[in-house]
């Protein structure tokens, strides 16, 4: 009880200072703040347990088409206590006048890398203070993004997953992986050929150092990498069973892992209650992902329809991204990378054809990766999905449907509670938006516009109706 007191002051002191710093444009370092936090009306949502929104109209999440009648919505802690279309009785809650807008769940990214997001391929390899710092800054864009929860499927996160839960940084839940476990020229493998030959048991190259992917040749060192990920707080694992667009030694045709490696990581998994993602593109990894027993395949840009087919049988999870253009642009022309995103680049259409043809349970998310510029676009990629779906199938993906994603990670999950809805009982991670996003899937390009309000578990970070 007393930790979660604790946490949850530390939480309501980062709000609170959130909205000072927005609403007086007073830096930390200046004693100012302080007394700002004493004006009236400069963030009274940020200290209150209770929070009421009256009259707006519920996108809940769970596939609706429609908003709900004009409703009013009560936050007691961090848990949507009750909604009514009745008046609700809240003394001494803090009230916010909705005027008929939408209030819909926070949004959640199931395949975000918060640690390579912003920072540069060789950046992400170089100092990991500097790297921590630059990863802080774009967690809190991330949630000012009105992205409450991201699944963090590769890179040094944890140390930045506890800064954010303790409240010393401003950002998203995380769901994290994470190193991701790879082979020797798998996807994932950014050594250089002076780094060879590896010598198993042998010095850690400086991508394993950090933390952002670890080289596995064998069953047995599946498990003992599988193994430290848990130990460090993972809710899920990352394998990378085929090759990959970025990494300049991983062929895409090539299928990277053994079927009896990957059963190593999926045994670990199941003996910590959670499950593994498989990052592969071609049918072949697929498959041979789907017959080690992993839950969530990442991509499969590259598949055919047979093994689409398979994917629905089984009940297996496809966690699918619109790749922008301006990613596959990132690579320089003539590259090999570049090469392998012109071959990938014409199935994220085909692949979403597919996933929809066969009913197959498919998630949302970015992959952004060394970009700041493209990190930014977080909102306009989840709009691109009108490509293939309603606003309301869209944005139920990005919300009820990737919070079931995450729920996969049972005992292992760091954020025990329903995410992605808008229900009673549910945690209270909100957004407030000046519009109707099931008629214009667009207001979530713009957040900084259209997200009036960004609550997560019960603490609002960001109120332009207070200015």
């Amino acid at each position: 009880m007393k930790a979660t007191f604790v946490a949850r002051a530390l939480s309501h002191a980062a709000a609170a200072y959130a909205c000072v710093r927005t609403a007086f444009k007073v830096p930390l370092s200046s004693r100012r703040w302080l007394a700002a936090l004493f004006v009236l009306g400069a963030c009274p949502a940020a200290w209150a347990d209770d929070v009421l929104f009256e009259n707006v109209r519920i996108f809940d999440g769970k596939g609706a088409t429609s908003l709900s009648a004009p409703s009013n919505v009560l936050v007691k802690g961090n848990v949507i206590a009750r909604i009514s279309t009745d008046p609700v009785e809240a003394e001494g809650a803090q009230r916010i006048a909705g005027n008929g807008r939408t209030l819909m769940p926070g949004l959640i990214d199931a395949h975000w890398h918060a640690m390579l997001a912003r920072s540069t391929p060789a950046e992400s390899f170089g100092d990991v203070g500097f790297n921590n710092l630059v990863a802080g800054d774009e967690a809190t864009d991330t949630l000012m993004r009105g992205f409450t929860t991201v699944r963090d499927v590769g890179g040094p996160v944890f140390g930045l997953k506890r800064a954010i839960d303790t409240g010393i940084v401003e950002g998203p839940r995380i769901y994290p992986s994470g190193a991701m476990i790879t082979v020797t020229s798998g996807h994932g493998d950014f050594r250089q050929m002076s780094d060879l030959p590896r010598v198993i048991g042998g010095p850690f190259a400086r991508m394993e150092q950090v933390g952002g992917s670890i080289v596995v040749d064998s069953p047995d060192e599946v498990r003992l990498r599988a193994r430290e990920q848990f130990m460090q707080g993972a809710a899920l694992i990352k394998v990378t069973a085929g090759g990959g667009v970025s990494s300049p030694h991983s062929p895409l045709d090539v299928t990277t892992f053994t079927e009896p490696e990957l059963r190593a990581a999926v045994e670990i998994a199941d003996n910590w209650g959670t499950y593994v993602a498989a990052h592969a593109f071609t049918s072949h990894a697929i498959r041979i992902a789907i017959a080690a027993g992993v839950k969530c395949i990442e991509h499969g840009f590259l598949m055919d329809e047979e093994t689409a087919k398979l994917i629905a049988e089984k009940g297996i999870w496809l966690s699918l991204q619109p790749l922008p253009e301006l990613l596959r642009q990132g690579f320089a022309e003539g590259s090999v990378e570049r090469a392998k995103a012109d071959e990938v680049w014409p199935g994220i259409g085909r692949t979403y054809e597919l996933a929809k043809k066969y009913k197959i349970k498919t998630a949302w998310g970015t992959d952004v990766l060394f970009s700041r510029a493209l990190a930014q676009q977080q909102g306009a990629i989840l709009a691109s999905l009108k490509r293939w779906y309603t606003p309301a199938e869209a944005l139920s993906m990005a919300t009820g449907t990737n919070a079931q994603l995450l729920a996969l990670s049972g005992p292992r999950n760091p954020y025990p509670g329903k995410l992605g809805v808008v229900e009673e009982g549910a945690l209270a991670d909100l957004l407030l938006v000046d519009g109707n996003p099931l008629e214009n899937l667009d207001l979530v390009a713009d957040a900084d516009s259209n997200f009036k309000i960004i609550m997560k578990d019960g603490i609002i970070y960001k109120n332009t109706l207070a200015k």
